[in-house]
């Protein structure tokens, strides 16, 4: 299966080499035809990446997912996020060329908001494109209760972002959502209670590969604590 967002990129690639193999032929020219060959490969490799492969998992409470393909850059502590409220953790995903570039939803819940953020176009896997790169933040607060935060970060060579949220959506863990065009980053921000299965360095697919589980959810917590209690006043 291939995304809506490549077909007019593959479009023009196999009509510009069409031409250039007419061309080919009726100049009987070599130029042309290896100028139709480079077009030609340029196509079969668009295709390859805009490739947006089926993917379903077993569904579980305060599931987190991998909103993304690629290699886990780091698992950091945030001292306090303004949006998760708090202590967090912040998982990094660098996504290559080769990687499946769609982006899904981590967990199930309701879009807060979509807010988006022009700036540089710094290399992807360095510290500082997560704070100065033109990005999209995704503000999700789940059916648990939790507010967890999606970042769609550009690279030195990818210069679009795509994002079809807006506030209000109701959203499902492993939907599609959009992607980011040739090799980019993708964070994540949770509650720092949250039991994280990823480090450093695994390899990751989008809504396949479980990141971890949301704290127990609040009301819940508060059930629990108020039975210790009981038990205790007893």
């Amino acid at each position: 299966m291939i995304t809506r967002d490549g077909l007019t990129l593959i479009l023009v690639g196999f009509c510009v080499t069409a031409v250039l193999l007419m061309v080919a032929v009726r100049w009987d020219s070599m130029l042309f035809a290896a100028l139709a060959g480079l077009f030609a490969l340029l196509s079969v490799w668009t295709v390859f990446f805009f490739r947006d492969p089926e993917r379903s998992f077993p569904p579980q409470e305060g599931i987190l997912t991998a909103p993304a393909d690629g290699r886990i850059l780091g698992v950091e502590k945030i001292a306090h996020d303004d949006y998760v409220g708090g202590e967090a953790l912040r998982i990094s995903i660098f996504l290559s060329v080769l990687d499946v570039h769609i982006n899904r939803i981590p967990a199930d819940g309701v879009v807060d908001f979509v807010r988006y953020q022009p700036g540089k176009f710094f290399v992807a896997y360095c510290d500082k494109a997560s704070q100065f790169n033109e990005h999209t933040d995704i503000g999700i607060i789940t059916s648990s209760g939790y507010r967890i935060l999606v970042k769609q970060i550009a690279g030195t060579i990818a210069r679009r972002i795509i994002c079809r949220l807006n506030a209000g959506d109701t959203v499902t863990a492993g939907e599609r959502f959009g992607m980011i065009r040739f090799g980019s980053r993708t964070e994540l921000v949770v509650p720092s209670g949250s039991r994280l299965r990823v480090k450093k360095g695994d390899r990751v697919k989008g809504s396949q590969t479980i990141l971890g589980f949301l704290p127990e959810p609040p009301v819940a917590a508060d059930r629990a604590e108020k039975t210790t209690e009981e038990n205790v006043e007893l």
